[in-house]
């Protein structure tokens, strides 16, 4: 069948593929920025991201779930951004004076995000492979 169905398996139909595997990408990404904010609103991404789940593991494609581990890069990555005047004290001006926060150095968070990124994208691809052939 093509598209989107009730099977498990969708065959070789490469786009199908690539959408439910970004599809997984957002639901990774939503509950990694649930664990990072766990204190604050984390809970209600968390929650999101469990919602989210549910349909698509029904539906869609078992192989594709490993776009959750890429999705994980996502907040890693904005934390890299976040961090990017680091290591050490940055300043900013400010109306009336300046504001210095302490950032870390951003180069851990990209090393791991894009480790979490390929990593998810090389899984996908080989499980594409296997279930093609």
């Amino acid at each position: 069948m093509t598209g989107i169905s009730g099977t498990r398996d969708h065959g070789g139909h490469l786009a199908t593929d690539w959408g439910w595997f970004l599809a997984w990408l957002l639901v990774g990404a939503c509950a990694g920025i649930g664990l990072a904010a766990i204190l604050t609103v984390g809970a209600a991404f968390l929650v999101l991201a469990a919602v989210a789940a549910v349909p698509l593991a029904r539906r869609g494609p078992r192989r594709a779930v490993v776009g959750a581990v890429s999705g994980l890069a996502l907040p890693v990555f904005y934390l890299a951004y976040l961090n990017r005047g680091g290591p050490g004290e940055v300043c900013h001006a400010i109306s009336g004076g300046q504001a210095c926060t302490d950032e870390y150095t951003p180069v851990p968070f990209l090393v791991v995000g894009a480790l979490l990124l390929v990593a998810g994208l090389v899984m996908h691809a080989t499980a594409g492979r296997r279930a093609r052939t």
